[in-house]
């Protein structure tokens, strides 16, 4: 997927290309992530939609709860919702700067590459 340390850096072009679809995979992640919290809180405490999209929102982004739940699978789900939320965060945040990280360290290993053959 990425270019091995030994190629070239990517051309801006490419590069921002790379990036763009980096960021629509996380965009998607995040999609997913919340229609399945917007469908549990829905299902499990009966909320309505906008109540479900406020709460699966909420704690998807790590703010935590807004309303009080009153139903013991409402709760399971919340639990399980937010174990899950937080390892969303970790994926979308690695997806998200992979291209970016790469293209840092690579740039690093060319230039040093650079400097030990002038020597």
């Amino acid at each position: 997927m990425f270019e091995h340390h030994s190629e070239r850096l990517l051309p801006r072009a490419r590069f921002i290309a790379r990036v763009r679809r980096h960021a629509a995979i996380a965009s998607s992640l995040i999609a997913a992530s919340l229609l399945v919290g917007v469908l549990g809180y829905r299902l499990t405490e009966g909320l309505s939609w906008i109540d479900a999209l406020l709460e699966a929102s909420m704690i998807l982004t790590g703010m935590g709860p807004v309303h009080e739940l009153h139903t013991t699978g409402s709760k399971l789900f919340a639990s399980a919702y937010a174990l899950f939320s937080g390892m969303v965060f970790l994926t979308v945040v690695a997806v998200a700067l992979a291209p970016v990280l790469h293209r840092f360290l690579h740039s690093f290993h060319l230039e040093g590459e650079g400097a030990s053959r002038g020597a």
